[in-house]
């Protein structure tokens, strides 16, 4: 099966490939036979895709769970509706691997769709309980600390950015040794977020358990539910990501959806804290609104 523009077969897939390091290998084998062959999953009762991938009843049944669905019977209404989709020819058959002789024109409606996709599938995704809780806890946090490398580590600058603009006190650390003696100082009042897409980059994981363990309020952005980062976490907060490539490594994807996270709980945090995060931006607006003109002099 190609993955094509506008396909919900396609957002199946990426659906699967995200929670697949977090299932079982005989739930691998079921996610994967419901977003190959959607059409000839659906014409299957629960034993039928159970015995077609070597599996039991109960491993179906916790895989449409995992994937969101209340019941098999719910997933296989789902796949339905997808052959459906598929067999009307309404999406076009444009894969999104990026060959390296793609002209650039292709190259930005593939990525573009790619993008499109990883945020659609982390909005879906995202636990917004979790979210709420997490907001909650940076709108009346003493201080905020924020570990992320690579990549993640612009993200977590990014969301640092963010809050001081709104007054309140926010640190970010890629350094893995001042991540630690900074996770030190933190206390019940202060929260601690840890950004990593694998869930288990020992430099962002120390320092978040050292903040856990010192009474932090603790998040985990990843893009992996059961990684070793959640067991230091008070909320898990989970990113999707498109299909690794050649030429788009994880690091692009993730940091889409890690950015989408960020967003959401900056806007909910300014609007927790509205009475004193709008004069701030506003101060801040001016502030470099004077620098330009005093620059363009």
């Amino acid at each position: 099966m190609k993955e094509s523009f506008g396909s919900p077969v396609g957002s199946l897939a990426a659906k699967v490939r995200t929670l697949a390091p977090s299932m079982t290998r005989s739930m691998q084998r079921v996610a994967e036979a419901v977003a190959n062959d959607p059409a000839g999953c659906a014409a299957l009762t629960v034993t039928g895709l159970a015995e077609l991938t070597g599996t039991s009843e109960a491993t179906v049944v916790r895989t449409a769970r995992l994937l969101g669905y209340p019941g098999y019977r719910d997933l296989r209404l789902a796949l339905a509706g997808l052959a459906a989709q598929q067999q009307s020819g309404r999406a076009p058959a444009i894969t999104t691997d990026i060959a390296v002789d793609d002209p650039i024109a292709d190259v930005v409606a593939k990525l573009a769709y790619e993008e499109q996709q990883t945020l659609a599938d982390t909005a879906a995704g995202l636990d917004t309980g979790q979210l709420g809780a997490a907001v909650t806890a940076l709108a009346g946090a003493r201080r905020t600390d924020v570990y992320g490398i690579g990549a993640s580590g612009l993200v977590a600058q990014d969301l640092t950015q963010k809050l001081l603009r709104i007054g309140l006190i926010a640190h970010a650390h890629s350094d893995p040794h001042l991540a630690v003696t900074n996770a030190v100082q933190l206390r019940s009042g202060d929260v601690a977020i840890a950004i990593t897409h694998s869930g288990s980059t020992g430099d962002v994981i120390e320092p978040l358990r050292v903040a856990f363990e010192h009474g932090a309020t603790t998040v985990a952005i990843t893009g992996r539910p059961d990684s070793p980062v959640t067991q230091y976490a008070d909320h898990v907060l989970t990113t999707s990501t498109s299909r690794e490539t050649e030429l788009r490594p994880a690091a692009m994807s993730s940091r889409t959806s890690q950015l989408l996270v960020v967003d959401c709980l900056f806007v909910g945090v300014a609007q927790r804290t509205y009475e004193t995060a709008a004069p701030s931006l506003a101060a801040s607006y001016e502030a470099l609104a004077h620098r330009h003109r005093n620059n363009s002099r």
